[in-house]
């Protein structure tokens, strides 16, 4: 089921649901920079294979959602469009428990929403690719006092995976944003000063996912971030070879096997 539902401050955003009441647990899912929920079909297929059911949304400015293209004025509203989701999947699945996964600036939102809703009763949290240190200098060195409303290209389509399939439709995907502006890398940057020295407070149960050859989020933000949470139930899994969107990789199976033994195990 998808349609457009209203986020936090009015703004609407592009909803997809695909449950069952068979279902063991849903897990909320929450894409990356410049894409969309679309390019998580295979992941949510699987998924629902296994007893899962999902949520998916566009984020703001992206996809089939309202808002400027790409655009943020600040971070708070990337984790609080996510909430608006989480705070659904829960009400909606009272007796079953709700996972949360993002890839990429999708796993900067879940990990920050880690320490920002903390209280949230999620069994478990799920990162791939998550940029929460920017170590590989993806957005730091954007120089300071652009009009945030500038648009940059968006140049992330040849370090998105190794397989040239995936790379050659995703510059034609006509859901994909070819740009993104000032203001986004602003307001991400924003949030990496806000999270910093507060990564202890993140106490979710958590598997940390990460590509060894990725070349647009640094696997050393990872590392990073793995070592100064508190979670007491905590995974890490680097993937040797594989570039940045690991769930599109060669060896996709393999890699969302992993996703799903780990939701599974924690039911």
């Amino acid at each position: 089921m998808s349609e457009m539902i209203k986020s936090f401050d009015g703004l609407s955003l592009y909803f997809n649901k695909e449950v069952s009441a068979d279902d063991k647990a849903v897990a909320v899912i929450v894409h990356g920079l410049c894409e969309h929920q679309g390019r998580y079909d295979y992941l949510a297929e699987v998924f629902h294979k296994n007893g899962i059911g999902t949520y998916r949304f566009d984020h703001r400015g992206h996809g089939r959602s309202e808002g400027e293209k790409s655009h943020y004025n600040d971070f708070n509203e990337l984790l609080d469009d996510t909430n608006v989701i989480v705070d659904m999947a829960i009400a909606e699945n009272p007796d079953k428990p709700v996972f949360l996964l993002g890839h990429s600036m999708g796993g900067y939102a879940v990990s920050l929403f880690g320490i920002k809703y903390s209280h949230k009763k999620l069994k478990g949290i799920i990162t791939s690719g998550a940029l929460t240190k920017d170590n590989g200098g993806l957005i730091k060195g954007l120089p300071k006092g652009m009009e945030p409303h500038t648009e940059l290209p968006n140049e992330l389509g040849n370090g998105v995976c190794s397989v040239q399939e995936v790379v050659d439709w995703y510059g034609k995907d006509p859901y994909n944003n070819k740009v993104f502006t000032a203001g986004l890398c602003y307001a991400l940057c924003q949030g990496l000063d806000w999270v910093s020295g507060k990564e202890n407070q993140f106490s979710y149960p958590v598997l940390m996912m990460h590509g060894e050859k990725d070349g647009i989020v640094s696997v050393q933000d990872t590392y990073d971030f793995f070592s100064s949470v508190s979670s007491k139930d905590k995974q890490m899994k680097i993937y040797g070879n594989l570039f940045h969107e690991i769930f599109n990789e060669y060896c996709r199976d393999e890699v969302i096997g992993d996703t799903v033994n780990w939701m599974l195990k924690r039911l």
